[in-house]
């Protein structure tokens, strides 16, 4: 069939673009057959090798799972690509523990710091008290104490350097002096008196006299202590011109004690004294007994000298510390000790304190 006339051939390419295109497809062609040809004959020379002959981990796998001399005619695998295995896995290492740092303790123990002591207060309570580096302290070493037949004595390199001593009133009734001589005592502090922690009045102890006179017979050093219930200066010294008085002509050797006690189970007159009172009116006596030429003794537990008076303004006093212990813990200067309030002497019916003097007064 004739087609119209006016219908032209008119596509727009000419015979020579259109072989320019063929050949350009053709090259093409020829060139992706040959990197076929070149991948097939480079993979079954490798395969005739065993896998352990080949240079590298990728290759050996592919070999393996193709078979031995067997050549692959498929190009790559997802497999062939596979080349994070030729390299080794290193273990995950666990983080090493943190060594911990010691820290630094906030606060210090006052039992080990050795800065403060321990005080048992009347209600049985205890409390830490920080220890004052003005007041002067005690050398004592206590591993040198022995106790021998109850009593306590005191050494220093193989030689006894302590003094014992007992405490006597009206209390103990009568004591044969030369009985507690030979029981290896060596002083006696005698009461003088008291003044009622109620009433106010002065007493003068019944037994005072006969036992200064009789203990000065024996052989035996002799000491004085009142009982203070003074509320005012006035009266501390009041007290101590009693005892000055009912020394007389007799020989005193060792000191004029103030003693004074917290009053268990009852009210006293002293009660409503202030630290700074306790401390005036206890300096009082004392000033008076030392201006008198004897020897003054402060005497007292750890709890009243700690806290109940100001030891900073009494640092010219010795001391007779009251602590019934195998060791006293008392760290400040003390010159006596009153360890014990159930001794047993022979010549004293009952029990008596004892007490244990760092000083050899009588040489004073």
């Amino acid at each position: 069939m004739r087609l119209p006339d006016d219908y032209n051939d008119r596509s727009g390419m000419s015979p020579a673009v259109v072989m320019s295109i063929v050949a350009v497809t053709l090259f093409v062609a020829a060139v992706f057959v040959a990197v076929l040809l070149a991948n097939s004959s480079r993979r079954g020379g490798r395969d005739n090798r065993t896998p352990s002959e080949n240079s590298s981990p990728i290759i050996a796998e592919s070999a393996a799972e193709d078979g031995a001399g067997e050549a692959s005619s498929e190009g790559l695998r997802p497999e062939d690509l596979d080349f994070w295995d030729m390299y080794p896995v290193q273990e995950t290492q666990e983080p090493a523990e943190e060594t911990p740092i010691p820290q630094e303790t906030v606060e210090n123990d006052p039992a080990t710091d050795g800065r403060h002591t321990k005080v048992t207060n009347p209600d049985g309570s205890e409390d830490w008290v920080l220890i004052s580096p003005y007041l002067p302290k005690h050398e004592y070493d206590f591993t040198q104490l022995v106790c021998q037949s109850g009593i306590m004595k005191y050494y220093r390199d193989g030689s006894q350097v302590s003094y014992e001593g007992i405490e006597l009133s009206e209390v103990q009734d009568y004591v044969d002096f030369t009985a507690v001589k030979k029981a290896g005592i060596d002083f006696v502090m005698l009461r003088a008196g008291t003044r009622g922690y109620g009433t106010g009045q002065l007493v003068v102890d019944d037994y005072f006299a006969d036992n200064l006179r009789r203990a000065s017979d024996a052989g035996l050093e002799v000491g004085v202590y009142f009982y203070s219930q003074a509320i005012t200066e006035e009266e501390a010294v009041e007290e101590a011109n009693l005892v000055l008085e009912s020394i007389g002509e007799y020989r005193i050797s060792y000191p004029v004690a103030y003693v004074t006690e917290r009053i268990v189970n009852d009210s006293a007159r002293t009660d409503v004294l202030t630290k700074t009172e306790r401390t005036a009116i206890a300096k009082a006596f004392l000033d008076t007994v030392q201006e008198a030429g004897y020897k003054a003794l402060l005497y007292g537990s750890k709890e009243w000298l700690i806290r109940q008076i100001d030891m900073s303004k009494l640092t010219a006093y010795d001391v007779w510390l009251a602590q019934a212990e195998d060791i006293p813990d008392y760290p400040y200067r003390f010159n006596m000790w009153q360890y014990s309030t159930e001794g047993r002497i022979d010549g004293v019916s009952g029990y008596v304190n004892l007490d244990i003097s760092f000083v050899d007064y009588s040489e004073k």
